[in-house]
């Protein structure tokens, strides 16, 4: 059977296959090797998001809704399962990169044998309509493991001291700005997805919300005014720290931003580009929630709330002007947006910890563990990033990570108090 013939269905089958079609494009520059390690705990290998993005498929919609499905492999379920405890056991994610087999190759063939499968389902008139739910969750939580893929890239190359180049193009330098800062009136405020579009269930439900007057920063934090933060010894100074932010300063030594390096007296910031001289007008990436809480307190500012950093995206954006910036395709991607962009560079820190919202439903079934079950030590970031894929970012997306990660595109925006 032809995986590209479209029969019925056409729409949902091509959607499908270009987003699986991109994971693949992502992949498709870096070399067998580049797919196989893993450099730290929280890194996965390329080939194992290859993996389990099919997994997600074979599991959630071909197991259950085709009848007479032959598994690729029946080892792969346990291998590619992320941590749904509720579909079995599954490979810790510390040991991904222990996995010489199944091969690249064996994963490329498992993604074609699981796709070809789902585009037979989808031609069959009488399909359950719980699978177009389905279908659409896993579209989307796809196009999250192509951020995280990119991430996890820009992670192992940037771990090897030749530092690779994975995007060959020009990096265009971001433009200088003068800041712009948007005031709101206290008051109350609708936050939350509305049920006329698609939302994971942790954006859910639409609600109100009591907020302080506040003004918010329209440009991100550059490289440049992180720079003087450095320079002024922010990092070590504890005034400006939270305990465990202190702690964990002196504990891993850091003094600067991910992947930035000093390299004869100048700083250079290694990018997916390649080792780059530091672009003082680019926003500032790959800093912790410790980094951007320190760098609020030195500015006496503060991070926004994720109620207020919803409500200016809401009352100054579109969606879609984020997602004319955003697209993985091309060799446009990994560009920086000049400094007064207002969002779609960087997910910014907020202050809020990642809990339900009130009258929160997560997912029926398996899919109960896609988010809920994280709500604990984490904070929510918002307004999507140079790597989050065409047509996926909402205003409503609540991304969310440890206080201390920072290999995500994460940078800092700021409030004050009025």
């Amino acid at each position: 059977m032809s995986c590209s013939k479209v029969v019925d269905n056409a729409i949902h089958i091509d959607k499908f296959l270009n987003v699986r079609n991109q994971t693949t494009e992502i992949c498709a520059r870096l070399e067998t090797e580049d797919q196989v390690i893993q450099p730290i705990a929280f890194v996965s290998p390329p080939k194992w998001h290859m993996g389990h993005t099919t997994w997600f498929f074979e599991e959630m919609i071909l197991v259950p809704f085709l009848t007479q499905y032959t598994r690729f492999n029946q080892q792969y379920k346990p291998l590619f399962n992320s941590y749904y405890k509720s579909a079995g056991e599954h490979w810790l994610q510390q040991n991904r990169g222990q996995l010489s087999r199944p091969t690249v190759s064996e994963i490329l063939r498992y993604r074609a044998h699981v796709d070809c499968a789902l585009v037979k389902l989808l031609k069959n008139n009488n399909i359950d309509l719980a699978v177009y739910s389905l279908l659409e969750i896993g579209l989307h939580h796809e196009q999250q493991h192509q951020e995280l893929l990119l991430m996890d890239i820009k992670y192992i190359l940037g771990s090897n001291p030749i530092f690779p180049v994975y995007s060959d193009t020009q990096l265009i330098k971001a433009e200088s700005v003068d800041d712009k800062w948007l005031s709101f009136t206290k008051g109350i405020y609708q936050v939350g997805c509305s049920e006329d579009q698609f939302s994971y269930d942790n954006e859910k439900p639409r609600h109100s919300t009591y907020i302080h007057p506040f003004k918010i920063c329209e440009n991100t934090v550059t490289n440049g005014e992180f720079l003087e933060f450095i320079k002024s010894k922010g990092y070590s100074s504890p005034k400006y720290w939270l305990s465990m932010g202190w702690d964990w300063v002196n504990e891993h030594n850091i003094g600067q931003p991910l992947y930035w390096r000093m390299v004869d007296n100048v700083w250079y910031e290694f990018t997916l580009h390649g080792l780059q001289k530091l672009d003082i007008n680019a926003p500032v990436t790959h800093v912790s929630y410790f980094e951007a809480d320190a760098y609020a307190n030195w500015k006496k500012a503060r991070l926004p709330t994720e109620q207020e950093f919803e409500t200016y995206l809401t009352f100054t954006l579109k969606d879609t002007d984020v997602e004319q910036q955003n697209d993985i395709s091309g060799d446009n991607v990994f560009q920086p947006y000049s400094a007064d962009a207002k969002t779609g560079q960087v997910w910014c820190w907020t202050k809020s910890h990642y809990s339900s919202y009130p009258g929160y439903q997560p997912y029926q079934g398996v899919l109960a563990e896609y988010n809920g079950k994280f709500m604990c030590n984490q904070f929510v970031l918002k307004s999507g990033c140079i790597a989050t894929p065409k047509g996926h970012y909402r205003h409503t997306y609540r991304n969310f990570y440890a206080p201390q990660q920072r290999w995500m595109f994460s940078g800092i925006r700021l409030v004050k108090d009025i």
